[in-house]
């Protein structure tokens, strides 16, 4: 018989992760999380000592898998990166977005992460407080397009115009005029993808915030 690989910090938290991404958040306890992984839950507590501290240690997990900006490296690149592949690990993780700046006692993943966010702009020239309003206006745009996002109620084309009909049908006669054409016109034709708005959002963000930064004195 194969050894079983040791337990470890690691191993814990991706399979906390792994119940989280399967069954939602409140799925997580140190009694399924041993499940998964096949031991007793006692001995989840010699590496992660109580719920507070896995969650704490789930969310540094997401935070590591952002792009961390390259200090130095062009900031309206180095976001953009940043935010993209943010979004992409939101939505491996849903249960995550409400979480991401929510813990008091942050990871080194976490801490790390924000530090070259900070040193990114810091070195493009942001002042300390243009600094904190980008950062503040990022985040913003991430976690508040991935709650719209991942709540929408259809996925796909088939879906949206299932929906769409079913909601134009139940309109009042001649009423809501710029919703039909925004329906008719736009997010029922060929090839509408909701999630194409965050990169035209990103891109609203980053000039509005290109021209601060010009006007700095």
């Amino acid at each position: 018989m194969p050894a079983r690989e040791p337990l470890n910090r690691s191993r814990i938290l991706e399979a906390a992760c792994a119940v989280a991404d399967a069954d939602g958040l409140g799925a997580v306890s140190m009694r399924t999380v041993a499940a998964r992984l096949g031991v007793e839950a006692m001995s989840l507590y010699h590496h992660v000592g109580n719920k507070e501290a896995m969650l704490d240690g789930m969310v540094d997990a997401v935070f590591a898998e952002f792009h961390q900006p390259r200090v130095g490296g062009d900031w309206t690149e180095e976001m953009r990166k940043r935010s993209r592949s943010a979004r992409q690990a939101l939505k491996r993780h849903p249960w995550a977005v409400g979480l991401m700046d929510s813990r008091r006692s942050a990871g080194l993943e976490t801490l790390r992460h924000h530090d070259a966010v900070l040193g990114c702009l810091r070195t493009a020239g942001f002042s300390l407080t243009l600094a904190g309003h980008a950062f503040a206006l990022l985040d913003a745009h991430l976690y508040g397009f991935l709650v719209q996002e991942l709540s929408l109620p259809f996925q796909g084309e088939a879906d949206l115009a299932a929906l769409a009909t079913e909601i134009m049908t139940a309109l009042p006669a001649g009423e809501l005029p710029h919703f039909r054409e925004f329906v008719v016109d736009h997010a029922l034709r060929p090839g509408y993808v909701f999630g194409d708005e965050f990169d035209v959002g990103l891109d609203l963000v980053l000039d509005g915030l290109a021209e601060r930064l010009a006007a700095e004195p």
